[in-house]
């Protein structure tokens, strides 16, 4: 033999990986084994476009039809026309791209008898290659048609794998763009990867931020699982440690014969991503480089969009000052937990940091940030198996997802100072809480349930705790249903007003009426003004009823005035609401004009409580009022603190005596001692006095004994509509103001 016939290729390094060249698949259909075997003889050892042949093998239709079902990537078929019938071969042409879609495949007809089918109208009316005698075949002419129709295979094999590229390509970045964290966008770009070059799922992604001293691994598939959370230094594989480093260190892609690829991805923000697959085994034809590229642009596009959602999800979920879950967070992981049954065992707290305002306005806001930082540190460290959000400027979350937590677990948790700026400050906390089995709605549900406990447990003692009950529920339900019908009721002219005469003690003379709301339901039902102020004056319905109050007692004054009795005046009480609002004056001052009242017809009534409360501006919103010539009253006088100068700073007209203290009259109660100390301080401040709630002869007696001037109360007549005050008026004649 010839040394000339056999040649030795270059033998490979040593540590040189072997790469299995994947070979052409040519199927050969044909019911003649001779020609199975001589064409296969005849093209052993040759290559085409660098690739070996890999011939297979049907020797009937059937089996051809079974070759066609499970090998999809075959390059040409030589195919027989005449088999078990004249045209079986033809009908397969059909099969091939219809039935089994493989449309990239070559046919190459192949007959020994060309007049069963005649080569133009093969070539015309069928999908195939080409169409050859067998006779006419030589070695040389069948290794030309296989040359020519796998160049072919191949071209339109890297048009479609680019066109499935693409559409992959745009179908990843899709699915990218939807991730909402960096671990969950890091996974997406391994399967988006894999997918790209026809890869199972096996590979890593590392992220690096500028500043850093090394790169961690955030996501990872396959046998790299262990590795997510550790640091890239510490991988294993040395091989893949080098690239990703190299990847990151060049800002650019790179890659190694047998040792995978790895891919830069940059973003904004000084983020930086690499991720390392292991494309030794993918296909050649996928391994495009301007589909490569494309990729990596689109990924980078999309980590920025996932740096955004990142952020964006901090700033939604998260408190930016103290970097705990926010409201919106907890009410999320409250819905997760009720939809669950075994999360209806958890517990749900809210806690108050009980005078955090006077704190934070006597020490400033950055103090305040500090206090509340501490008191995050202490709900966090002492409540480890729970989650604990900031749901209010100082109010505090904790949700024990699926049991509650120790008995009396947060009533001690601030029993030991906070430490803040090196300094002990003691502070406690006010809470409610609901067992998460007590709600039958959703998270928000449940936080209302538990911030109504905690009002419950403000109204009872501060520095307590309080579990929600259902009677919470359904009373704030009454109330929110109250106030819709009190709504409704304005609206719709159900409240009118009442007028109880005040009478002068000494005389009997009439001088006025003070103006109460009152409230008659469609049905005639009353309901009692405790009930329904309150909630408008929570709110803020006040404001509006306020104002209609005001416009309707300046008409009763006119009335008044157009019957003869223009000296009797008007009383109107007047709420913290009112007085806070802004435009209070220019209310006051444009239902004057509206009306025609005359100002000192019409006297404002205050609680004392609210007068000393206000300090300064009281003095000076009071003296704008006394300006536009309307008299002043302090209700409920003797209940609250008063401050004696700021009382003469006041300067108004008259000091009501609490019905509390009337009633006590003539008992051996302190109430008689305080309506005295009231009348002395209203003769010693030439102030005058007026008792309300007088229901007997004896109790006006010992008023007007103790220099108090004028009195009302059932005594003299109850409340009254218009129309009945009219005529009691009438009734009384001189004794009325006549």
């Amino acid at each position: 033999m010839s040394d000339e016939l056999i040649e030795f290729s270059a033998e490979a390094p040593a540590d040189a990986p072997a790469r299995v060249r994947q070979g052409w698949k040519v199927l050969i259909v044909d019911d003649d084994e001779d020609v199975h075997r001589s064409t296969e003889l005849g093209l052993a050892g040759v290559e085409v476009v660098g690739r070996p042949l890999q011939f297979l093998h049907a020797y009937s239709a059937a089996e051809a039809r079974e070759c066609f079902a499970h090998e999809t990537d075959l390059a040409v078929i030589l195919l027989d026309v005449v088999m078990e019938t004249q045209d079986a071969g033809l009908a397969l042409v059909d099969e091939v791209r219809n039935r089994y879609g493989l449309h990239e495949a070559r046919i190459i007809l192949r007959t020994g008898q060309p007049g069963y089918a005649p080569e133009l109208e093969a070539i015309r009316d069928y999908d195939i290659n080409d169409y050859k005698n067998k006779s006419e075949l030589s070695r040389g002419r069948l290794f030309a048609a296989l040359t020519a129709a796998i160049r072919t295979y191949q071209q339109l094999h890297i048009i479609n794998a680019g066109r499935a590229g693409l559409a992959k390509i745009v179908h990843g970045s899709a699915a990218l763009l939807r991730t909402e964290g960096l671990a969950e966008f890091a996974a997406g770009v391994i399967t988006q990867i894999a997918g790209l070059l026809g890869l199972q799922p096996e590979g890593l992604v590392c992220a690096r931020s500028d500043g850093d001293d090394g790169a961690v691994v955030v996501a990872a598939a396959g046998r790299f699982q262990p590795a997510i959370g550790r640091a890239l230094d510490t991988l294993q594989e040395a091989s893949v440690r080098v690239m990703l480093e190299r990847a990151l260190r060049e800002r650019a892609a790179v890659s190694g014969e047998g040792r995978g690829m790895a891919l830069y991805f940059g973003g904004q923000g000084g983020r930086s991503l690499a991720a390392w697959v292991d494309a030794g085994c993918a296909d050649e034809n996928s391994l495009d480089p301007g589909l490569l590229e494309v990729f990596c642009t689109n990924v980078a596009m999309c980590l920025d969009n996932a740096g955004l959602v990142e952020r964006l999800s901090a700033y939604s979920y998260y408190d930016q000052l103290l970097h705990l879950p926010n409201r919106r967070h907890l009410v999320e992981q409250l819905d997760a937990c009720l939809a669950r049954g075994a999360g209806r065992r958890g517990l749900l707290a809210v806690l108050d940091i009980d005078h955090f305002g006077e704190i934070n306005g006597a020490f400033g806001h950055r103090y305040g940030d500090r206090l509340l930082n501490a008191a995050a540190l202490r709900l966090v460290g002492g409540c480890p198996d729970a989650l604990v959000a900031r749901v209010g400027s100082d109010i505090f979350a904790v949700l024990w997802r699926e049991a509650p937590p120790p008995a009396d677990g947060l009533r001690y948790l601030f029993d030991e100072a906070l430490t803040v700026d090196g300094e002990p400050i003691t502070v406690s906390v006010t809470g409610g809480t609901v067992a998460l089995a007590d709600v039958a709605g959703d998270g928000n549900e449940a936080l209302e349930a538990a911030f109504l406990a905690l009002k419950h447990a403000k109204q009872g003692m501060r520095g307590s705790l309080a579990a929600y009950s259902a009677q919470m529920g359904d009373a704030i339900r009454d109330r929110v249903h109250l106030l819709n019908r009190l709504r409704e009721a304005f609206a719709t002219e159900q409240l009118f007003l009442a007028f109880q005469p005040q009478v002068d003690l000494a005389s009997g003379r009439c001088v006025g009426a003070e103006a109460l709301l009152r409230w008659r339901t469609a049905e005639g039902e009353m309901i009692p003004p405790d009930r329904f102020i309150p909630l408008a004056e929570q709110s803020g319905l006040i404001v509006a009823l306020g104002e209609w109050v005001m416009r309707q007692a300046c008409r009763e004054a006119v009335a008044l005035a157009a019957r003869g009795r223009g000296d009797l005046r008007i009383a109107v009480n007047v709420s913290l609401t009112q007085f806070r609002d802004p435009r209070f004056i220019d209310r006051l001052r444009a239902v004057l004009a509206e009306t025609g009242a005359s100002p000192a017809q019409i006297e404002l009534e205050i609680t004392e409580s609210v007068a000393m409360g206000e300090g300064a501006r009281i003095v000076e919103l009071f003296g704008r009022i006394r300006e536009m010539g309307l008299e002043l009253a302090i209700d409920d006088f003797g209940t609250g603190y008063s401050s004696l100068s700021q009382l003469q700073r006041m300067n108004v007209d008259r000091l009501k005596i609490d019905r509390a203290f009337v009633q006590a009259l003539g008992q051996e109660a302190r109430g008689s001692e305080i309506a005295a100390l009231v009348c002395g301080l209203g003769g010693r401040l030439g102030i005058e006095l007026i008792a309300e709630g007088i229901e007997e002869a004896a109790q006006q007696a010992h008023l007007h004994e103790m220099g108090c001037q004028l009195g009302q109360g059932y005594l003299f007549a109850r409340p009254m509509p218009a129309a009945e005050w009219h005529a009691w008026l009438d009734a009384h004649g001189d004794a009325a103001g006549r």
